[in-house]
């Protein structure tokens, strides 16, 4: 099998496990989404700092480390990226586990057309006519929703911009994806950790605390979460990001699916027609990136 073959598989995998996470965090509905949170940044850092060690990664762990505490710029740049994927974190978890799966989806939907916003802004990229119009159409369904609902979709506007601002935050900085996941628990774990302590002393704490099938979910989370950063890593190094941008709506697409059948979520004909026009406005986006990619290349041919 080609590496490009095997880089499709493999962010498609990432993508589908992403997609079906509402199916996990469900099992964990009883627990408060703060302490689920806090469970996977502590199982996620044990889990990928083992795997750091099991696959003779430490040196390189010990060298990310010394490279960041001595550029510090980058070192409070992850930091901060850390704090908002954790947000990004709770928001996902907090959402599936309070019935707004649709809205969710909504959020991973709307984040690739933020994400491009934010590189026009931050990175002083350029967007084709075509580019520009897709981002226009998708920000109608925006406004559109938002009537419907008689409210902003908050959710979903929260999940899309902490993860396009965490994107921004780590453009520049390229690490491993198992020692990366294991820095970025890191900077956090202290406060999972704190937090924990008030709440066993509190005696508010689910986990140890409701039966062994939940302290097992909780525990799990940590491999859970690491899997598909690690099969994503694999992914990216081995295809076109144009391709691995378009892999990746198979993970709002599931979320999607499972909120309105599984779940049987309230997706009105004003819901179903904000979403058409968001897929329109991905279609246009995409295909407009391919060809630009595709002259790029007949140009350097």
């Amino acid at each position: 099998m080609s590496n490009e073959k095997k880089g499709v598989l493999a962010a498609f995998f990432a993508y589908a496990i992403w997609g079906a996470f509402p199916l996990y965090w469900k099992l964990l509905e009883h627990v408060p989404s703060m302490e689920i949170l806090l469970g996977r940044v502590i199982w996620s850092f044990v889990f990928t700092v083992l795997a750091v060690v099991i696959f003779g990664m430490r040196k390189d762990l010990l060298a990310d480390l010394k490279y960041l505490w001595t550029h510090q710029k980058i070192f409070w740049q992850l930091a901060c990226a850390s704090f908002v994927i954790s947000m990004n974190w709770y928001l996902y978890i907090w959402a599936v586990t309070h019935e707004h799966l649709i809205e969710t989806s909504l959020g991973y939907y709307i984040n690739p057309l933020l994400s491009v916003i934010f590189g026009v802004v931050f990175f002083k990229e350029t967007l084709s006519r075509a580019q520009w119009v897709a981002t226009a159409i998708a920000f109608i369904a925006v406004i559109i929703l938002t009537v419907n609902y008689g409210t902003v979709p908050w959710v979903a506007i929260l999940i899309a911009l902490t993860f396009a601002i965490y994107g921004v935050l780590k453009k520049k900085i390229t690490l491993d994806a198992t020692r990366g996941l294991a820095i970025e628990t890191m900077f956090i774990l202290p406060f999972a950790l704190g937090y924990y302590v008030y709440l066993f002393s509190t005696s508010q704490a689910s986990f140890l605390h409701v039966n062994t099938h939940t302290d097992v979910l909780m525990i799990v989370s940590g491999i859970v979460t690491a899997v598909p950063l690690v099969l994503f890593a694999k992914g990216a190094q081995n295809i076109p990001l144009y391709l691995l941008g378009f892999i990746q709506y198979v993970a709002p697409t599931i979320v999607l699916i499972l909120g309105v059948v599984l779940y049987k979520e309230p997706f009105s004909q004003v819901e179903l027609l904000a979403f058409s026009i968001i897929w329109v406005a991905l279609l246009l986006f995409s295909g407009s990136k391919i060809i630009e990619i595709r002259k790029a290349h007949h140009k350097s041919a």
